[in-house]
């Protein structure tokens, strides 16, 4: 009688490699089936965040550098993002168990691939129309300066940059010639204003009338004030020409003001204050004497640090410290990273702009470009 020959797997080795092959299959539907959206979601929208932040940094810098040499700024705004993703994955298993050791043993293919997809869309809108320009040139409200020193920025600097007049008290101008110094008093008014924010004795109140229309009021409060701050508030009183008892102040919009019960401020627009800020760029000698670009702090003598509202600086080198910088014909144009007062007017600055009205925005030509 002839024998079979001998199989080398038993049952124990079919099992053991058909198990084998099952663990992998499931894991690897399992790990296809996992979702991909929620976990781009920490990553992408700080990245995202950071990335516009940056960009409007950027745009808002060289906006102020360009006016320093007469050419008309442009504003592009990040209109939205689409960012889209794809993981496809695959995988496959093989194998065999030959009857004999001799027809080449168990053998077993495995193979798999995957495939990952970032697509983000991203749509830029250019941004212009009467509605945007009307508030690029619109002064800003009054209550809405004294609203933003109520929540805390520096109130000297607020109106060093916003203010243009003050109850007759004239502001740093600028123009194509050059700066025109401020008055001493209204210096020293910002200076008071500033040292009475700090204790705390300035205030704004809303008044309504029968009508709803409704007025805004400037406080200073006398209950529980140190004799220090007493004698400032006398004082700005003084500067200002305002009512020695009067309790509260109407705020209006204006130049000089109609009673000692008004406290007049004329406002600057955004457009006026980024003016007042190119002033104030470092710009190549050469540029000046070429006529290139308008003549600014450089060209004027001994200008007291107080009266400087920000200092961007420009170089031939890429700068090292900076908290942002722009290439702008031929030059780097930045602000310092250690420079504390000039990043503060220029976050000032873009708050504006983030504050100011814009209107709805109307139909214009969009860019769209698919980042592959």
């Amino acid at each position: 009688m002839q024998r079979q020959p001998r199989s080398d797997h038993g049952p124990d080795a079919r099992l053991g490699f058909t198990t084998l092959a099952g663990l992998l299959i499931v894991l690897a539907v399992v790990t296809g089936c996992r979702n991909l959206g929620p976990r781009t979601i920490p990553g992408d929208r700080s990245e995202y965040s950071n990335a516009i932040g940056e960009s409007w940094k950027r745009q808002t810098l060289l906006n102020i550098v360009k006016l320093r040499y007469l050419d008309p700024p442009t504003f592009v705004d990040v209109g939205q993002i689409v960012a889209g993703y794809s993981l496809e994955t695959s995988f496959n298993a093989g194998g065999s168990l030959p009857e004999s050791a001799a027809l080449g043993g168990n053998t077993a293919i495995l193979g798999g691939s995957s495939r990952f997809t970032d697509r983000p869309t991203i749509t830029y809108t250019p941004l212009t129309g009467n509605k945007f320009v009307k508030a690029l040139m619109t002064p800003l409200p009054p209550d809405a300066v004294f609203f933003t020193v109520q929540s805390g920025y520096a109130a000297d600097a607020v109106f060093f940059a916003s203010v243009g007049t003050m109850n007759g008290l004239k502001n740093q101008e600028s123009n194509i010639a050059g700066v025109s110094p401020p008055d001493k008093d209204f210096l020293r008014a910002l200076e008071l204003l500033r040292k009475i924010q700090l204790s705390g004795a300035v205030g704004m109140r809303i008044q309504q009338d029968a009508q709803k229309q409704q007025t805004t009021l400037v406080t200073f409060r006398s209950d529980n004030i140190s004799q220090e701050t007493l004698a400032d508030i006398r004082e700005l009183r003084r500067l200002l020409h305002l009512d020695p008892e009067a309790a509260a102040f109407k705020l209006v919009f204006g130049g000089t003001a109609s009673n000692d019960k008004e406290l007049a401020i004329l406002t600057r627009s955004l457009l006026h204050i980024m003016n007042t800020m190119a002033v104030q760029v470092e710009v190549p000698p050469q540029h000046i004497t070429e006529g290139r670009a308008t003549p600014g702090f450089d060209s004027v003598t001994a200008v007291p640090e107080q009266q400087r509202l920000m200092h961007i600086r420009s170089s031939k080198e890429k700068p090292a410290n900076a908290c942002v910088a722009v290439s702008y014909r031929g030059y780097w144009f930045w602000i310092d990273d250690r420079d504390l007062k000039t990043k503060r007017s220029f976050a000032f600055m873009m708050m504006l702009f983030t504050l100011s009205e814009t209107g709805e925005k109307e139909n214009l030509p969009l860019i769209t470009i698919p980042a592959q």
